[in-house]
């Protein structure tokens, strides 16, 4: 993947991300800014996706750890868990949230 790849596919997850959060019930407020997406729950906790150009990954920081995750086979997958993107961000921020999250992405 070159970089332009790798930028045209972290927007377009930023984005579904973003939309995701829109069609929930859950109060999670997202604000992109210069390619940093901050999710911001009721509690005041925070996650936070971002990209990393030099390394062409997707990071999260959560209050969990901080997680990294690169394109495999179509997917976003964390080098850690093996969770997918979305499984990992409906995880951490259902821990954060204390209910669940589930983004459609």
């Amino acid at each position: 993947m070159n970089d332009t790849e790798f930028n045209t596919a972290v927007d377009t997850i930023l984005l579904a991300i973003e939309d995701a959060l829109e069609d929930l019930d859950t109060d999670i407020d997202a604000e992109n800014a210069g390619g940093i997406l901050t999710l911001t729950f009721e509690n005041d906790s925070k996650v936070i996706v971002n990209r990393q150009g030099p390394t062409k990954e997707i990071w999260v920081a959560a209050r969990s750890g901080g997680f990294h995750c690169g394109y495999r086979d179509g997917e976003w997958i964390c080098n850690t868990t093996k969770e997918t993107l979305s499984a990992l961000l409906n995880r951490v921020c259902s821990e954060q949230a204390g209910e669940p999250v589930t983004l459609s992405l």
